[in-house]
């Protein structure tokens, strides 16, 4: 399985979108600093996560997720 994830800055009011095949590895990772461009904003808590049969699809919805702000602001309200 792939993933398409959303995580949120514990430290401030930070959404960050990202696609993997292991979320809880990539989870870690982020929380341990190894994305070096969010590294300022750990911690990081999962909020949501899609699950594809392909890589190209998770991407491909990540990339609709942070290109749309309509469509990023329609799943966030989902999880408030």
């Amino acid at each position: 399985m792939f993933y398409t994830y959303i995580l949120r800055s514990t430290k401030k009011k930070y959404y960050y979108i990202g696609s993997t095949a292991d979320l809880k590895h990539r989870l870690k990772e982020h929380n341990f600093g190894k994305t070096k461009s969010i590294k300022h904003l750990i911690p990081f808590e999962l909020v949501y996560y899609e699950a594809y049969t392909t890589r190209t699809l998770a991407r491909k919805r990540e990339l609709v997720l942070k290109k749309s702000s309509y469509k990023k602001e329609e799943v966030l309200k989902r999880i408030k």
